[in-house]
């Protein structure tokens, strides 16, 4: 599995409460904030979730 680097760059503000969740389970919560995680399964279906909220790069 490979590394990769989420950024959120829209805000949770009127979004569905499941939306919000997942954003704190990938460790965002702040625009422009970034965090490195391994891209698995679990991972990316969560990604995939909030794809509209997020930017993602491979490392």
């Amino acid at each position: 599995m490979g590394k990769v680097r989420v950024t959120q760059v829209k805000s949770t503000i009127k979004r569905p409460e499941r939306q919000k969740r997942t954003i704190k389970a990938l460790g965002l919560g702040r625009i422009n904030k970034s965090v490195e995680v391994e891209l698995t399964p679990q991972i990316a279906g969560m990604i995939n979730k909030v794809s509209h909220l997020v930017a993602v790069k491979e490392l």
